[in-house]
């Protein structure tokens, strides 16, 4: 069964989706990275290339003829072709179509009140189906 982990009270959601990227790759760890939109994913796609001076992510956009090759795929859409399902990083305020299919859902929430709630209700509604759930709120020790 899929682990959904909730990442709560997070400033950057971009940045700590990259910082998600980077543990991931150093893991040897596949992860699709979904955007909420095509302009969040091109921004996506440019943190990833500027996340450090040394550091080098392998990523492709969804559909790009590498995907089945790199390590990180950067999706606009539930309808993207994925060729892995490792670990889905949730970046939009929608429950991903296709989350069952993962071994684990990563959900990023920002600190803005509606992605809250947002996160909130997706939340509940992982609990109603009883996926095993964490949550790790940032900032608090």
């Amino acid at each position: 069964m899929t682990r959904i982990d909730f990442h709560t009270n997070i400033p950057d959601k971009l940045a700590y989706a990259c910082r998600l990227a980077r543990k991931a790759y150093a893991s040897r760890g596949k992860v699709v990275l979904l955007a909420d939109g095509p302009q969040q994913a091109a921004q996506l796609n440019e943190a990833l290339w500027t996340i450090g001076d040394t550091d080098f992510i392998p990523h492709v956009m969804a559909g790009d003829p590498l995907a089945g090759e790199t390590p990180v795929i950067v999706a606009d859409s539930d309808d993207a072709p994925l060729p892995h399902h490792d670990m889905l990083v949730n970046l939009t305020q929608r429950t991903p179509a296709h989350f069952a299919q993962f071994t684990r859902v990563f959900e990023i929430i920002s600190t803005d009140e509606q992605d809250a709630a947002a996160g909130r209700q997706r939340y509940v509604a992982y609990k109603k189906q009883e996926y095993p759930l964490t949550h790790f709120v940032a900032g608090q020790t």
